[in-house]
């Protein structure tokens, strides 16, 4: 999978989020405030891209979802460079035109990708722990009104997310849909060493699904829910990324509309040792996703999943 150099991730959520002298309105993480945080929880998924038409067209098309402009009653004005991401209705992502912010025309293409944002329940203290556990606080924590306050940070490894203390409360746990996120996971150097980092910016315990006699799969969990994987990365030539997976019913099916809607498959569908199928695929854009097969208690990967669901 492509992978971004974190000092140009910085450069583009930077300018999103790290003017003091801005004030910007982001609408909540949803539409029902629940006023509960479940800290662990991937709450939001913002793809930064520079071909945002496309996208919008490889997006709609392959999974129907629906990209809604915010204006200037977000504080962002008419030529807005922020779009809501529906799916079904349900408000699932945003997207970031980079083609509105002050970045270099040639970095454009190396900043498209997508970026996760973790839900913590004090972010203040969120990013007290990634220091002394030796991340990096990339931006601090800077107010975004109606979303909450968000901060984005880099793990002891290199892998950028953004933390986020919701305003009004997370979105409930239900079963993702076909067409829409189901699982996040990190692809990193040393799992043991991420277990021991995240731990310190939720109340997660670790887990581990066997995958053979010899391997098995580490995620966490908070409470009986597990909330995202770790990796091994598969090559040491890939740099520590997040991964976000999109729930589909027939990997070959999608992977094979690809291509003709500007994108390209990485991995060919194949069956995954977990169970199910799995592709990788870049979009328009060159940001990277993995597609997933997901049927209740029907695979090994279910015994992990299933916990997401209520």
């Amino acid at each position: 999978m492509k992978t971004i150099s974190t000092f140009i991730t910085v450069a583009a959520l930077a300018l999103l989020i790290g003017c003091a002298s801005i004030s910007v309105n982001l609408p909540a993480v949803t539409e029902q405030p629940t006023g509960e945080r479940l800290p662990g929880k991937i709450i939001w998924r913002d793809l930064l891209t520079h071909e945002p038409e496309a996208v919008r067209r490889f997006y709609g098309e392959l999974f129907g979802w629906e990209f809604e402009q915010l204006s200037s009653n977000f504080g962002f004005g008419q030529t807005a460079n922020y779009s809501l991401i529906r799916h079904r209705g349900e408000l699932i992502g945003g997207m970031i035109d980079l083609n509105r912010l002050e970045t270099r025309e040639a970095d454009k293409a190396s900043l498209s990708q997508w970026v996760v944002l973790m839900s913590v329940a004090d972010i203040d203290a969120a990013v007290t722990a990634v220091e002394q556990a030796g991340g990096k606080v990339l931006t601090p924590p800077t107010a975004m009104m109606e979303r909450g306050r968000l901060a984005l940070i880099e793990d002891d490894q290199g892998a950028a997310l953004a933390l986020v203390e919701s305003r009004d409360g997370d979105p409930v746990d239900r079963a993702p849909p076909l067409g829409g996120f189901l699982w996040d996971e990190l692809w990193t150097g040393d799992v043991e060493q991420a277990t021991v980092f995240y731990q310190q910016l939720a109340d997660f315990r670790a887990g581990n699904q066997p995958v053979d006699d010899q391997r098995s799969y580490r995620y966490l969990k908070t409470g009986e829910r597990a909330r995202v994987g770790i990796m091994e990365r598969p090559a040491p030539t890939i740099d520590p990324v997040w991964v976000t997976y999109i729930r589909v019913a027939d990997p070959a099916a999608v992977t094979a509309r690809v291509t003709e809607l500007g994108g390209r498959v990485l991995l060919p569908p194949e069956e995954r040792d977990l169970g199910g199928q799995v592709a990788l695929v870049l979009d328009p854009s060159g940001a990277g996703v993995a597609l997933q097969t997901w049927e209740p208690s029907a695979s090994r990967m279910s015994a992990v999943t299933d916990a997401t669901t209520e």
